[in-house]
């Protein structure tokens, strides 16, 4: 079941990351500014942020496979708009906003599909690779992006990118088992979240996550163009332009989810708290200087990357199995749609900060502004010493 919704995950987010790898493309053909470029980036976390509170609090009332099927229909609708009728900002805008609330539809009620049929261990461990598979699904998307905008156009991109989650739809419906569903009390409302924020524990896996998304999306979502950057700063014959960096990405991307699975691992074994705060410290202080090194020899750069998105990747699987563990039964989907709510809502403001910065400080052929830019979304991570001590301070007296 595990191995269904891995790979179901991953052909769910074929579209997922289209936009961000073709972005160079999208810049030069609509004339978008960076601001444009970064809302256009981060609108898709806002449409995930509209559906996914509703979705998966539904999966705790019905067969959270239905949702599942609903939201893939919604995703390869969104990318098929895109590659038909997509011819600037606002229409661009609008179908990003339409793939998000589909991914808002397949990524939590998934998990909730998958974690309803196990338990404990075996239950943290199975969240992990699927936590993991995210990454996964975001290289397979930058890859397969990268390689048919470069031959075939971008519009050839997203027409991959609405098939993908139909061939997923069919996978998931054939194959799992139907979600579980418990009857709520009748002073229970849909969206009413209060008793998730009112429980301690989940309060803290939700705002960290936040801090998370916060810097792994706007690091996802600005890669390809840094990487583009980076390479017209090196000498001649260095492999450069969108092919070659969505490639390098995607590579980038891989080294994630091994480090999720570890990180989880890690995590059980040395505590949860612990990890999560060493791994976002490590992430966040190497965000802070990440950019500054564009102009060095592309194989430093393409290995500060790797090890910055594996570090960032590495608090992701424990901060969701931990968000799982402290849940009721009966209201894990409503914690699962507050947690990918409030992560996702930091994850559409990273990729606006990131290009807001790179706009103000001189452009995206300035290392400054670069280097500045990636500060903006490490700087949180590198404070998370910090934060550490105040919640140790504020656990202690309550």
């Amino acid at each position: 079941m595990t191995a269904i919704m891995c790979v179901a995950e991953a052909l769910s987010m074929v579209a997922f990351a289209a936009y961000a790898t073709l972005l160079p493309l999208f810049q030069k053909e609509w004339s978008l500014t960076n601001t444009e470029a970064g809302l256009i980036g981060g609108i898709a976390f806002a449409g995930y942020m509209t559906a996914v509170p509703v979705l998966s609090a539904l999966t705790d009332r019905v067969d959270s496979r239905r949702i599942y099927l609903g939201a893939c229909g919604l995703s390869a609708l969104g990318a098929a708009g895109f590659a038909l009728f997509a011819q600037g900002f606002w229409s661009a805008l609008f179908f990003q906003f339409v793939i998000g609330a589909g991914l808002g539809g397949t990524y939590m009620p998934g998990l909730k599909t998958l974690t309803d049929q196990l338990e404990g261990p075996a239950q943290a461990r199975a969240t992990a690779f699927y936590a993991a598979c995210f990454g996964v699904g975001s290289s397979v998307s930058i890859l397969l992006s990268g390689w048919l905008g470069a031959r075939h156009g971008w519009p050839a991109a997203f027409i991959l990118g609405a098939t993908a989650p139909l061939i997923a739809a069919a996978m998931v419906n054939v194959l799992m088992p139907r979600g579980r569903t418990r009857a709520q009390p009748a002073t229970t409302k849909l969206l009413d979240f209060r008793p998730v924020f009112a429980h301690r524990t989940t309060r803290y896996y939700i705002f960290g996550y936040a801090l998370h998304s916060y810097e792994l999306f706007a690091q996802r979502g600005w890669m390809v163009a840094f990487l583009v950057y980076s390479a017209s700063l090196q000498p001649a014959g260095t492999v450069a332009g969108v092919l070659g960096a969505a490639a390098l990405a995607a590579i980038i991307n891989l080294c994630g989810p091994l480090m999720s699975v570890t990180g989880n691992e890690l995590a059980l074994r040395f505590g949860r708290t612990r990890i999560i705060f060493l791994f976002m410290c490590l992430s966040g202080l190497l965000a802070c200087v990440l950019g500054f090194t564009a102009g060095l020899p592309s194989v430093v750069v393409f290995t500060l990357m790797c090890l910055h998105h594996a570090l960032m990747l590495g608090d992701s699987a424990a901060l969701t199995a931990g968000a799982i563990g402290s849940a009721p039964a009966e209201r894990r989907g409503a914690v699962l749609g507050v947690y990918s709510f409030v992560g996702f809502s930091a994850a559409l403001t990273g990729p606006l900060v990131f290009g807001v910065v790179l706009d103000l400080a001189g452009g995206n052929q300035s290392t400054l502004a670069w280097g500045l830019a990636f500060a903006s979304i490490g700087i949180f991570g590198a404070l998370a010493p910090v934060a550490r001590a105040l919640h140790a301070k504020v656990y202690k007296n309550l």
